[in-house]
């Protein structure tokens, strides 16, 4: 018989031994057929798995994994002042993270980490079975699997979802070291107390960066992994409680079982309990307006673009001086809020705002803005915002192109001593549209100096000086000083430029007035100290930061020949008199627009440079009201509430500190005797004045009194004058002395007769430019 033959017998005796069998044995499978089942079933599942390995890829991360906080802090570093995102996270490197928190990590969460290759097929085989047995649904997830589920994919519970996870996390085991996969765990789960990340986490609990957290606080937020909300002791019930604690011991036990802690160690380590929850550090109060002004200095400087500050985990240290900033939000706290009364005078003390910067002249650090009262109740940024006039306190910029000039165009001098005729309302010669604004209570001042000029801001003079000037000289000096060239208001087609029609914003104010501190060097206000984002492989990305090196804005002796006339505008017959109370050499101009629509205070110190200014607007339609009737009075001036603010400010940011006195270089020569203009007696202007009417052309009037001192304060004399801008060759500068100051109050005398000024009245034009329509007002945003 063959081989083949004796098999083909055996065959046939085993189908007749199964036909004999019962008929419920024979519907059982054979043990070959059974393995031979079982072997192809684990060679497909084998082979289907392999498949899924290759053609399932490692995806991006998603959305919320990688969105982050970015984090801006005040000066000195350490300070918070607002965290802005939509996730409360901040990534960190595994480095500082302390080695003792990420091992209490892998004893409370998963002990085999650091031998298994992504997955624990034990751990979930007992999850399972314990889970069957009734002992709570338990996952048996590895870190590596967590880490998978947090950071690529979603927190759904679907056979499809867990199936991805064990892939990815093999290949994720495969292509990363257990370093960076832990790095990511920690920087991807949640915490409790909204915070996402160990960083976040230790902020939360314990107040302190990632870093400094103990063996005892490591555990503890190790311990929090497993039921975030429920493990939080400061709010668990007593059940949880003792659950949050049975876990802490867990992970310490865990740990020595490991051999990453002694017994010793283990034996002295005490529960540490967490601080409160605090509320979240949002952009309420002025932190709102802070964080505005870094971004916008991030974005307009090219340090980052919108989209890459928006992706979050920056670290902004600002220049913002917290004792500064305070000292601002209260000096317009005492000094104006406290004096309205909105519901009884609802129509005049309600919509107020307040607009301010601090600038230090020597560096163009921004210390301090006030961009509104309350962020979360008003977004807008008013620090920011280019749509108020600035009035008056665009005369030191006239003056300063004067001195620029030397000469006007039919050859007269121009220093801080030359002289105009201060009628009001006399028309300019030379500009290219007509124009003849009123003074202050349509004073007419006479022959009077420069100085005298801008200490009592008599519109009809630098009217015509600027047009002298050249006003295509003015709206280079104002942009060669900082005020933006895209600002409105800046035409020099338009005769009325030269008292103010332009809109820079209070910051950009401060950096022009701070320019003038700095001796004619101009730095661009700039908010951001240093920035970087940490990255949870280790990199750390800090881009470059832009320079911050001064260009000459001016000459040093027409800047300080500015400076030195700034600081008779702080005198007893100046419209800045109020300012005298800061008892330190300064330097200031006020300026009031048309129809009372705002009202400023620009002013510097030696150390610090500082605007003020005040404006209402209706909140639903965005158009401006009149000042006129605020706090009760009939007029609003820029020497009034604006230096009452400035003052306070100014005074609580620079005490403790030093007086300085200004340096002030403005060349040589012994001014003339011209005696100070007199105006009628009892005609001094006070805070309750009717406003003037409108200038022609829509520019800006100003309207700054002179307010009596104090009683029983005696002001500090005037510094003697050094000496102006030498003028053109040949030419001698008429001279005038520097108004005195009076202890007491300006002592206005019998009004001037109308006297025609001594220098020609029919100029050429300055600028050459055609006539064209006065500038427009400007619109509201």
């Amino acid at each position: 018989m063959t081989l083949s033959t004796r098999r083909q017998a055996k065959r046939a005796a085993r189908r007749e031994a199964r036909r004999a069998l019962p008929l419920r044995r024979r519907l059982l499978p054979t043990w070959r057929v059974t393995l031979g089942t079982l072997t192809t079933l684990f060679l497909l599942a084998v082979g289907g798995f392999a498949v899924l390995y290759v053609i399932v890829p490692v995806p991006d991360p998603n959305a919320h994994a990688v969105a982050q906080n970015n984090i801006y802090l005040y000066a000195d570093g350490t300070t918070e002042i607002a965290r802005t995102g939509a996730v409360n996270r901040t990534d960190v490197p595994i480095d500082q993270i302390p080695l003792q928190t990420q091992q209490a990590v892998v004893s409370a969460e998963d002990r085999t980490f650091y031998q298994n290759r992504g997955i624990d097929l034990k751990g979930m085989l007992r999850a399972g079975w314990n889970t069957l047995l009734g002992k709570g649904m338990q996952g048996g997830s590895t870190i590596t699997q967590q880490y998978v589920k947090n950071y690529y994919l979603t927190q759904d519970r679907t056979i499809e979802r867990k199936g991805r996870e064990l892939l990815i996390a093999l290949k994720v085991d495969q292509q990363r070291d257990k370093r960076e996969i832990l790095a990511g765990y920690l920087n991807s789960s949640y915490f409790g107390r909204g915070a996402y990340g160990i960083q976040s986490a230790a902020h939360a609990y314990y107040g302190v960066d990632a870093s400094a957290l103990t063996l005892g606080q490591g555990a503890y937020l190790a311990s929090l992994l497993q039921a975030p909300s429920l493990y939080d002791v400061k709010t668990a019930t007593p059940a949880n409680r003792e659950k949050a604690v049975a876990r802490w011991n867990y992970a310490l036990d865990g740990m020595v079982q490991l051999g990453f802690l002694t017994p010793a160690d283990r034996a002295a380590t005490t529960f540490p309990d967490p601080i409160d929850p605090q509320p979240a550090t949002g952009l309420a109060g002025q932190a709102g307006y802070l964080v505005g002004v870094a971004d916008d200095y991030l974005v307009s400087s090219g340090t980052l673009d919108a989209a890459t500050l928006k992706a979050g985990g920056w670290r902004i240290t600002t220049t913002f001086d917290k004792p500064r900033q305070d000292a601002f939000a209260k000096a317009v706290q005492d000094q104006l809020t406290g004096e309205l009364d909105p519901q009884a005078r609802p129509a005049t003390d309600t919509d107020v705002r307040v607009a301010g910067a601090s600038v230090e002249p020597a560096t163009g650090r921004v210390v301090a803005v006030y961009g509104g009262p309350d962020y979360a109740k008003q977004p807008y940024n008013d620090a920011l915002r280019q749509d108020n006039q600035i009035g008056s306190t665009f005369k030191p910029i006239d003056l300063a192109a004067g001195l620029v000039a030397q000469h006007t165009p039919d050859g007269h001098p121009i220093t801080t001593e030359s002289r105009y005729d201060g009628t009001s309302e006399r028309p300019v010669t030379g500009g290219p549209t007509p124009y003849a604004p009123p003074n202050e209570d349509d004073i007419d001042y006479g022959t009077i100096t420069l100085r005298q000029a801008m200490v009592k801001s008599v519109n009809s003079v630098y009217a015509q000086e600027g047009v002298d000037a050249g006003l295509a000289r003015v709206r280079e000096t104002a942009i060669r000083l900082g005020i933006p060239d895209s600002v409105r208001g800046m035409d020099p087609a338009n005769t009325s430029m030269t008292l103010g029609t332009a809109t820079p914003s209070a910051l950009d104010l401060a950096g022009a007035y701070a320019t003038l501190a700095d001796h004619g060097q101009a730095h661009a206000p700039w908010s951001v100290l240093k920035l970087e984002r940490a990255n949870s492989g280790g990199a750390v990305d800090i881009p470059k930061m832009p320079e911050h090196n001064p260009t000459e804005a001016l000459d040093r002796e027409i800047a300080d020949s500015v400076t030195d006339v700034l600081r008779d505008v702080i005198s007893p017959r100046g419209t800045g008199s109020a300012a005298l109370d800061l008892g330190r050499p300064a330097a200031g101009k006020t300026g009031t627009t048309d129809s009372n629509l705002s009202a400023w205070f620009a002013g510097y110190t030696p150390e610090l440079a500082t605007t003020v200014g005040l404006f209402r607007e209706n909140p639903k339609t965005h158009a401006k009201e009149p000042l006129a009737g605020t706090a009760g009075l009939t007029r609003i001036n820029g020497g009034t509430f604006p230096t009452r603010i400035w003052t306070a400010y100014t005074s609580a940011a620079l005490d403790g500190t030093p007086t300085q006195d200004f340096d002030l270089q403005t060349g040589h020569g012994t001014p003339a005797t011209t005696p100070w203009p007199t105006t009628p007696t009892g005609a001094t202007p006070t805070a309750t004045t009717a406003p003037t009417a409108p200038a022609p052309g829509g520019a800006p009037t100003d309207t700054d009194p002179a307010p009596a001192p104090p009683t029983g304060h005696t002001p500090p004399s005037a510094p003697a004058t050094t000496g102006q801008p030498a003028p053109g060759p040949n030419t001698p500068s008429p001279q005038a002395p520097r108004p005195t100051t009076d202890p007491d109050r300006p002592s206005p005398t019998p009004k001037p007769s109308q006297v025609q000024p001594t220098r020609p009245t029919a100029l050429p034009s300055a600028t050459g430019g055609p006539a064209s329509r006065p500038a427009p007002p400007p619109a509201t945003p």
